[in-house]
């Protein structure tokens, strides 16, 4: 039967570590793959009427396919601001406008600005197995402070091999989830 204090200690673990999967991810999404997203709009912001605001805000962003993005402003008046906006975010967008709505056309990805998002993805990759570690390491001293209160050793001694159990499994998902973003990236 478990020690009812090592509860608390693995529960804490188990959030941390879902949180360093979820940070990943999110990173992992903001990473342009050459696909058209609207998530890569995020950063734009747009003078409405003397305040800088973020574009989603004042328009409806759409991808109508992969290597397009929308923007239907909710005021025509705003179209010559939103264009504005996306060429002062310097994003690498030129956007266009027809008069009702803007279009920006995603440029494909050389081969060796691929192997580049690669690596960035790998770097960031890499951060969420060390906090995945550190996290691990905070975890195991816990358990060794339990120890000292009198947890038996034996307890101590599953409590840690469950640790690593658990450890091997969020490792396990970072690797997943950077496989699937290489794959996305390196896909032509």
């Amino acid at each position: 039967m478990s020690d009812p204090r090592l509860n608390p200690v693995i529960d804490h673990m188990k959030s941390s570590m879902e949180k360093a999967i979820e940070h990943a991810s999110h990173e992992f999404a903001k990473i342009r793959a050459g696909r058209a997203n609207i998530s890569m709009l995020d950063s734009v912001r747009v003078d409405y009427y003397g305040n800088l605001v973020p574009l989603n805000q004042i328009g409806n962003i759409s991808t109508p396919d992969a290597k397009s993005i929308t923007i239907q402003p909710w005021e025509k008046s705003m179209l010559q601001a939103i264009e504005k906006g996306i060429v002062v975010a310097n994003l690498g967008f030129n956007p266009t406008s027809d008069g009702t709505l803007i279009r920006i056309s995603i440029p494909p990805l050389t081969e060796e600005r691929r192997k580049d998002i690669v690596k960035k993805v790998k770097a960031e990759s890499e951060h969420a197995k060390i906090t995945i570690r550190a996290i691990r390491k905070e975890i195991n001293e816990a358990i060794k402070k339990l120890l000292k209160e009198g947890l038996p050793e034996d307890e101590e001694k599953v409590a840690e091999q469950n640790v690593q159990k658990l450890v091997d499994g969020y490792i396990k998902k970072i690797d997943e989830l950077t496989h699937a973003k290489e794959t996305e990236i390196m896909t032509v």
